[in-house]
């Protein structure tokens, strides 16, 4: 709707399908080398064409206001729009009609018929069987994703049924993994395209990063062009082009996207009684939740809005504001708690949970031996005036029993422990924390193995712990980061030999871990993280106070 009669949209001879190929080079800059490309693209032709104008809401009414509603013309189709068709014969004669690519064309044989060479974007019916497989076996955090192995034939290799949020889960995420055995050209635009629309759909939408998305995508569609054949470029794969332009007077997608309003729907339908009525059943159950919530308002006793957000954790009028940061966690643990007392290595090592700062050996013995007695002895000794019962509880640390839970809700999130997770279909127990440089170096990722909480005097509230087995965090060797698209490689049966394994809870953000598909043998006891998204909040990339705390007390012990 935005490029209208610009649009360069064209009717294949042999497959009859619109495509939109070789429409994108146009949004590229006048310089650029795509722009003059005689064989990458369409044969023999160079763009010189400026984009098509951003039309105001008037102008595309004028264009649209006469063309006839579909219920007007159910069976039958507007002039000129023929039968889709993918990677089929009839794709690849227009293929060679249009573009110069023999190694993709039809070669004819003797007897009249003709072959179709296997082109370098596809998988082979292993590879295929293998990715259904591998998506089949794949466990994610609770409520990230429907259960998507519903969706994977093995036997055939084909992937059915998917809702419109598993599309999304796959493209944002896991489309990197499915297709990392395609060879590096194609692999690339891929993953370009997967972080597209993962940036997209960012809670937060910054107007530098959606300039930045906007000078990307054309590049990104351009190269998808020199790969795939024109039949494959629909409306629909044009559509990014002109997704950054609604974003910006949009908003986040988040508020726009049709999942809420699919969810709700989902939850009429099922309420409804008379299946001879069912549009006037939806109605009355909708006029009958409106005004149970409107009645809300006055009558305290109806409670059926009550019901607390997904992953929350404390309410917020059950939070008691202190100035230590520690005790103001708003998490709640879930389940049956046990009791555990701590041992003299459990209970030194909590003293500096969360404080990997420095990978110098002698630093970390001053900060995790040296400090704790040292904070002790100056708060206990009167003459340094320390009066505050926060401090001086954080000094004489917690008590030797503590309590033991399997899950944890806080940050948005809800977290299990390995232990907890084993035999279920969702896996919610990898953690990282960020590091303080603000970047991947010195990032830590792990599995949460138990989940304490402690008690102090005098302390408000009690204190999570996540107690963590970490993965080795050397890089190049055992953890990898691509150059590239900072997509982390882990190896998972490398673990980390210093033994600090506590985090504070309220510091802990949640990923999962994706083993790769099969025939990927060079990856083989190795995992790509996936950060997820925390559910209710919004997460703002900055280094965290705390750290900052942590550097200082380092440089103090080492002045």
């Amino acid at each position: 709707m935005v490029c209208m009669d610009g649009n360069k949209a064209f009717t294949l001879k042999y497959g009859g399908k619109n495509p939109w190929f070789d429409c994108h080079r146009r949004f590229l800059p006048h310089n650029h080398a795509f722009r003059r490309s005689k064989k990458g693209f369409t044969k023999n032709r160079v763009v010189k064409d400026e984009p098509p104008p951003i039309l105001t809401g008037e102008e595309v009414w004028g264009w649209v206001h006469n063309i006839p509603r579909v219920i007007d013309n159910a069976h039958s189709k507007l002039s000129g729009y023929g039968n889709k068709t993918k990677d089929n014969e009839k794709a690849r004669m227009d293929l060679a009609i249009i573009c110069q690519r023999s190694d993709l064309e039809l070669v004819p044989h003797n007897h009249g018929k003709m072959t179709k060479p296997k082109a370098n974007y596809c998988l082979t019916s292993n590879e295929t069987k293998n990715v259904c497989k591998w998506i089949k076996e794949l466990k994610m955090p609770d409520g990230y994703a429907s259960n998507l192995a519903r969706c994977a034939d093995v036997n055939i290799g084909q992937m059915n049924w998917m809702k419109s949020h598993d599309c999304r889960v796959f493209v944002e995420c896991l489309l990197p993994f499915a297709f990392s055995s395609l060879p590096d050209h194609v692999w690339k635009p891929l993953t370009e395209l997967s972080q597209f629309f993962k940036g997209l759909c960012n809670n937060t939408l910054r107007h530098d990063e959606l300039v930045k998305l906007g000078e990307n995508i054309p590049f990104i569609i351009c190269k998808l062009e020199r790969i795939f054949p024109p039949g494959f470029f629909d409306s629909m794969e044009h559509l990014p082009i002109h997704l950054l332009y609604e974003a910006k007077l949009g908003g986040p997608v988040q508020y726009r996207w049709i999942y809420t309003f699919e969810r709700k729907m989902g939850d009429f339908k099922r309420t409804v009684k008379n299946k001879a009525r069912v549009e006037s059943s939806i109605c009355m159950s909708y006029l009958h939740r409106e005004t149970t919530y409107f009645c809300s308002h006055y009558f305290k006793t109806i409670s059926l809005f009550d019901r607390s957000p997904r992953n929350e954790g404390a309410k917020l009028n059950d939070a008691v504001t202190t100035t230590l940061s520690i005790s103001n966690q708003l998490g709640r643990p879930s389940g049956k708690a046990q009791t555990h007392w701590l041992s003299d290595a459990e209970r030194s090592a909590f003293l500096h949970s969360n404080s990997i700062i420095e990978d110098d050996p002698i630093s970390q013995t001053r900060i995790h031996g040296e400090f704790p007695e040292w904070f002790r002895a100056y708060a206990s000794d009167k003459e340094n005036g320390v009066t505050d019962p926060n401090l001086l509880s954080l000094a004489w640390g917690p008590d030797s029993m503590v309590k033991t839970w399997h899950k944890y809700y806080i940050n948005g999130y809800k977290f299990h422990t390995k232990t907890w997770s084993q035999g279920k279909k969702t896996i919610s127990s990898g953690v990282y924390v960020k590091g303080v440089t603000g970047g991947w170096e010195d990032d830590f990722y792990g599995v949460i193995q138990h989940i304490f909480e402690l008690e102090y005097y005098k302390l408000p509230h009690k204190v999570a712990l996540f107690y963590c087995q970490w993965f080795d965090p050397r890089r190049n060797r055992e953890t990898k980061v691509h150059p590239q698209y900072d997509i982390v490689d882990i190896k998972m049966n490398r673990k980390y030999d210093l033994y600090d394994p506590f985090i504070i809870a309220q510091k802990a953000r949640q990923v999962y871990y994706v083993p790769y598909p099969e025939m990927r043998t060079d990856k083989r006891h190795r995992s790509a993280v996936i950060k997820t998204k925390p559910t209710g909040h919004v997460e703002v990339d900055e280094v965290d106070e705390d750290c900052h705390i942590k550097m200082k007390i380092w440089h103090m012990l080492n002045n």
